[in-house]
């Protein structure tokens, strides 16, 4: 059987992460990652989409209302 991978540190105080709040050490470290979450430390990178003539989204719409 290999060797079971080692523990990973907390994400948020480097401490040994329990198996009751995996991956953090705590509950206060649990909480501090989805409060940084909440408040937008941390997100998600978002490519803007385009239309069918390559411009962007939201050119296209702008344009379609100067159209009206």
């Amino acid at each position: 059987m290999p060797p079971l991978a080692p523990a990973k540190p907390c994400p948020i105080c480097g401490k040994p992460a329990e198996e009751q709040f995996k991956p953090f050490c705590s509950s206060r470290c649990r909480d501090v990652d989805l409060n940084r979450w909440f408040s937008g430390v941390y997100s998600v990178p978002v490519a803007e989409d385009e239309d069918e003539d390559g411009d962007a989204a939201i050119k296209s719409e702008t344009k379609s209302e100067d159209h009206e």
